[in-house]
């Protein structure tokens, strides 16, 4: 499958990884049978707000002996993060330019109750997709593999601990730069909310 991008499904993905996308006109191969790593993009997403970069943190459920495929991983609404998440999103984009001309594409995933995780990520990277209009088939693999080669396999070189390739990325108007400057890789709903329909000429 190496005429596929083999990708992670990660929540509201930051910029990178979109980049990615961009950068091969390559079919998209979602890993589910990776066991599944904590603090990663898998379950945060990083945004802009007031007091900076907040990073918003879906809460998955425990109890998995060993390690759990990803495919396995169940989402935990012990306590209301989808409110507190809708919330966050609202405080920080409503004065953006777009907001209000996506909120509603965005608020079934903050009211809907996704039993797995992994459908719920790749539910989100396919209307991020539609919206930043980059025609790509999405598939997931249907067993584990190692050895892809290094230049479609980007299922750990996106990473929060790590720079994404954002040394090279370009500027773009931030709600709140004044306040801290332009803040790199984030989700790509800052890029969407902040600059709409010419979001993908950024990539």
């Amino acid at each position: 499958m190496d005429n596929h991008l083999i990708l992670p499904a990660f929540y509201l993905p930051p910029v990178s990884y979109f980049r990615a996308i961009q950068s091969a006109s390559l079919p998209i191969l979602i890993e589910q049978y990776e066991h599944y790593p904590k603090q990663t993009y898998r379950t945060r997403a990083a945004i802009y707000s007031a007091n900076g970069k907040l990073d918003l943190i879906v809460p998955v459920q425990r109890g998995h002996k060993g390690h759990t495929k990803m495919k396995d991983v169940k989402i935990s609404y012990e306590w209301n993060w989808q409110r507190l998440h809708w919330m966050s999103l609202q405080t920080a984009y409503r004065s953006s330019a777009y907001f209000e001309y996506y909120e509603d594409e965005f608020l079934p995933f903050y009211q809907q109750k996704f039993e797995w995780l992994l459908d719920y990520n790749v539910t989100q990277l396919e209307l991020l997709l539609r919206l930043l209009k980059i025609e790509r088939s999405v598939e997931r693999t249907e067993s584990y593999r190692q050895d892809y080669a290094p230049n479609v396999d980007f299922r750990t070189s996106i990473h929060p601990k790590r720079s994404n390739h954002t040394d090279a990325a370009r500027p773009y108007y931030q709600v709140f730069e004044n306040k801290h400057g332009f803040l790199a890789d984030l989700s790509i709903v800052d890029l969407l909310f902040n600059h709409g329909p010419q979001s993908k000429g950024y990539l």
